[in-house]
């Protein structure tokens, strides 16, 4: 796990909700028992401030990191995912982006981790689609400087229906596998792990399971049931994830109390 994704993970799960900020100090008690040493968190929480994720301020507890605006809206849409605290609903209609791609290739891959991210999938060299629109969308495309237009489409016509069109958008194939992967790899990590009595075991397990998840962010479009594959392997690994997170939820918020204190 590197220290800016393991970061990531720690203001999303535990420090939101606890205004969003964090001495120096804490966080790196709170990485070390991923196996993250000082020196990696700082030199992660520098790269972080420099891409405007976090920004320094002075606590009682001495200097540390808060999360900027930005930050706050990734990771408040992160967790709604995650955690799945919205309905998701479908009209039978795609959000269609047709946008003029940026000249260079690092430029390209990272507007297209971030559509991902967002749950766009790409059906062509210039076109994207998802079943619902993104509230970041256009900030992401104009922060981007590319090009584009966007329209409300419903499937009117093709070879086999609504389904070829995911198809060529997301490969659930390979994503159900991944969901497969996920629950045989994580069973050993956190069914051991208590649920009382040793606080960092359970935040550690919770900590690797949390970021194992949060993996799908960047691969699972969260399409609704009606364009889903019956028996899908995501819903299983969800239940898998719900029952853990909530079992080690409370040792794992005791562990970051005592650190943050």
């Amino acid at each position: 796990m590197q220290a800016r994704s393991a970061l990531f993970d720690l203001y999303g799960d535990h420090l939101r909700s606890r205004g969003g900020q964090a001495p120096v100090a804490a966080l790196v008690r709170l990485l070390a028992p991923l196996g993250i040493a000082a020196p990696a968190v700082r030199t992660a929480v520098s790269r972080m401030v420099r891409q405007s994720w976090l920004t320094p301020v002075r606590l009682p507890a001495g200097p540390g990191y808060s999360l900027t605006p930005k930050a706050a809206r990734r990771l408040d849409e992160a967790a709604s995912r995650i955690y799945r605290t919205s309905r998701v609903t479908w009209d039978a209609r795609f959000d269609l982006i047709v946008l003029d791609p940026p000249a260079s290739r690092p430029a390209r891959a990272r507007l297209s981790a971030n559509l991902e991210f967002l749950g766009y999938g790409c059906i062509g060299d210039r076109a994207w689609v998802a079943p619902r629109a993104s509230d970041e969308v256009d900030g992401l495309l104009d922060e981007a400087g590319v090009r584009y237009d966007r329209f409300v489409a419903s499937h009117a016509a093709g070879t086999d229906g609504t389904a070829s069109l995911v198809g060529r958008a997301w490969d659930l194939s390979a994503l159900a596998t991944a969901y497969r992967s996920f629950v045989a790899e994580l069973t050993p990590v956190v069914e051991p792990a208590p649920a009382r009595g040793d606080d960092e075991a359970a935040y550690r397990a919770r900590c690797q399971l949390v970021h194992a998840w949060r993996t799908f962010l960047f691969r699972d479009p969260q399409l609704p049931p009606a364009l889903l594959p019956t028996g899908w392997a995501g819903a299983t690994a969800a239940a898998f994830f719900d029952q853990h997170a909530t079992r080690l939820r409370p040792a794992a918020d005791r562990f970051v109390n005592q650190c943050l204190s």
